[in-house]
This record gives C-alpha cells, structure tokens and sequence, in this order.
C-alpha cells in the first residue's frame, strides 16, 4: 500500500512574489514560479510536473492559483 503524501498548501504571494509551500505543517521553501514549486515539491518526492500543480487535488492554493507569483500593486 501507497501512503497518500500530505497536502501541499501554497500561500498567498507575498510583495515581492514569492510564495510559502509547506506540507503537513512543514516549510518545504519559498517559490517564486510554478518551476520552483516542482522543483522543491519533487525534493520531497513529490513527481508533479508544471500543468499538474494546477489541477491535482493534493495542492491548496491561497491567495490565486499557478498564474499568481506576485501581488498586485496598490
């Protein structure tokens, strides 16, 4: 039997687009694309590759989906 891996929450874009990913309460790194979140998901085993990070159920995504790196300015 599989373990199902913890869910990976991306945060919110911060001012200067990066994100927070962390999983099952752990702080996996700070992404500032869709090629950072990959590379720091498959670090942990995690083999997703871009257009899956926007449709698998195992990412939650705060704060707008793949296409949000940065906040809009004021």
């Amino acid at each position: 039997m599989t373990a199902t891996p913890p869910p990976v929450t991306v945060s919110p874009p911060t001012p200067t687009g990066g994100r927070t990913i962390s999983a099952d309460d752990t702080t996996l790194g700070i992404a500032h694309s869709v090629a950072d979140l990959v590379d720091l998901l498959g670090r942990t085993g995690l083999d997703l590759g871009p257009d899956d990070v926007a449709t698998t159920p195992l990412i939650h995504w705060q704060g707008g989906g793949p296409a949000v790196w940065a906040e809009s300015p004021p």
